[in-house]
């Protein structure tokens, strides 16, 4: 874990602090938009060539067609193995949960500050809102690698 600078104001920590889940939160966002954008264009195509080759295989008397078919059937089968060992959705919701665990701790640090008089506020305060934001770090590494460890078994 990293550590608060030293030598700065209770105001000027809170702003650091500040700063650093607002980095968190938008490196989380972004991941979430990745792995968003991957499960559901993988789910799109799942289904997609899940319902062609069904269609296709109700056209038997047509051999090319039911050649076809089964090559959507493998081809379901190949990106169903992907979306398995990549994780995609797993990650993308550990993500969303982070971002919502990030908002949620700068809206915490945001009211504190703001309703308190700047030589009034608890260094030690500050310091447990960065606690916080370090443990939101460490459990969403946690499960980032629960979730490749799974995923490559």
């Amino acid at each position: 874990m990293s550590d608060l600078p030293s030598g700065l104001t209770p105001l000027e920590l809170a702003a650091y602090v500040h700063a650093q889940i607002d980095a968190g939160h938008a490196y989380a966002r972004r991941r979430k938009r990745g792995f968003r954008w991957r499960a559901v264009v993988l789910r799109v195509v799942l289904v997609g060539c899940s319902a062609a080759s069904t269609i296709i295989l109700g056209l038997q008397n047509l051999d090319p067609w039911t050649g076809t078919a089964f090559a959507l059937v493998a081809v379901v089968t190949t990106f169903s193995a992907l979306e398995s060992f990549f994780a995609w959705r797993p990650l993308w919701v550990a993500m969303e949960e982070a971002s919502y665990r990030f908002n949620r701790l700068r809206d915490e640090l945001g009211f504190y500050v703001a309703t308190t008089a700047s030589d009034q506020l608890d260094p030690q305060r500050v310091r447990e809102t960065f606690d916080a934001y370090q443990r939101i770090w460490e459990q969403l590494g946690t499960s980032w690698i629960g979730l490749r460890e799974h995923s490559e078994r």
